[in-house]
């Protein structure tokens, strides 16, 4: 009987083995087109930073091109020119983190205090679609708005206050003001569902003991939902710091003008100048290849400094 127990066991454990393979075998071909993207879009093309350190000819090609060490690192970091685009791409992604990344955490906290579920839904779905609208019409919205000819701003200034019209998207100083403000409209809404799951996830018995203790819906919002929330809000956190060393294209691009380029060029619209219209594609990898070699020391350093202070991280 034994032996007979010991032949079987061998055969049961193949069996279920095989089961289990089967099972994350077809897991695996579900990962697998994300795979290949992320190889083919991310890791693949990760091979052109040897421009960086060629004086690369289209003509001649990677192969063909002449080695120069760190060169083109160097003519960028004693370039004037490109210190004040890193300003400026520091300066307003240190905004969009104040204001942008703040704005969908009490946009979600607002919504979680309305009792009407009909109008939550509603009031959700309308601040999702600016998401859905690309820079193009976004861009095409706000110069429509701030026109100082029948523009909407204007208008209403010039009624209240008897104002001369503005043109705000050539004015300096409010320029910044208007690029952080309108990727909020854009974003707070589809940014704030992850939020929006997190809040429907708290155990609703916490808010009744709460209630019964007395505590009122602000304590609870502070002492309840803020906490549970910490996790989600320090995982986005962390992304959006290793990304402040890039600004988006499309919204830069679409809103500046040569007026506005002392406060308002960024790194991304400074490469794509230098490297697509004055063809100096070295030297704008090599600006790339820093870009991401600071922002990836950046997420290391803050992630370590998370786990250190409040115990959470990326990993």
């Amino acid at each position: 009987m034994a032996l007979a127990l010991k032949l079987i066991k061998p055969e049961a454990r193949k069996l279920s083995t095989r089961k289990h393979s089967k099972k994350i075998f077809s897991l695996y071909l579900l990962l697998a087109p994300a795979i290949v993207l992320l190889l083919v879009f991310n890791y693949i093309p990760m091979y052109g930073i040897v421009i960086a350190f060629q004086d690369y000819s289209v003509f001649k090609g990677i192969a063909g091109s002449t080695w120069v060490g760190f060169k083109h690192i160097g003519y960028f970091l004693h370039d004037d020119t490109f210190w004040k685009v890193m300003r400026n791409t520091l300066i307003i992604n240190f905004y969009d983190i104040l204001f942008g990344f703040t704005a969908p955490i009490i946009f979600a906290l607002l919504a979680n205090e309305i009792h009407s579920r009909s109008f939550k839904r509603v009031m959700q779905t309308i601040s999702y679609l600016p998401h859905f609208l690309s820079w193009i019409v976004v861009s095409g919205i706000i110069y429509e708005m701030l026109s100082p000819q029948h523009g909407m701003v204007n208008d209403m200034l010039g009624m209240m206050f008897g104002t001369k019209p503005v043109f705000f998207m050539t004015e300096q100083h409010f320029y910044r003001g208007i690029t952080v403000a309108a990727d909020i409209w854009k974003s707070v809404g589809w940014s704030a569902i992850l939020y929006f799951a997190t809040i429907a996830g708290i155990d609703q018995s916490m808010y009744e003991a709460a209630m019964i203790d007395g505590a009122s819906r602000w304590k609870q919002t502070l002492y309840i939902t803020l906490p549970m929330m910490v996790p989600m809000i320090t995982l986005l956190l962390l992304l959006k710091i290793s990304s402040i060393f890039t600004a988006n294209f499309d919204r830069f691009f679409l809103l500046e003008n040569p007026l506005v380029y002392d406060v308002g060029d960024v790194i991304s619209t400074y490469t794509y100048r230098i490297g697509l219209e004055q063809a100096q594609y070295s030297l704008t990898t090599a600006i790339g290849f820093v870009q991401s070699l600071l922002g990836f020391i950046l997420l290391i350093s803050a992630n370590k400094l998370s786990k250190k202070l409040i115990g959470l991280g990326l990993y």
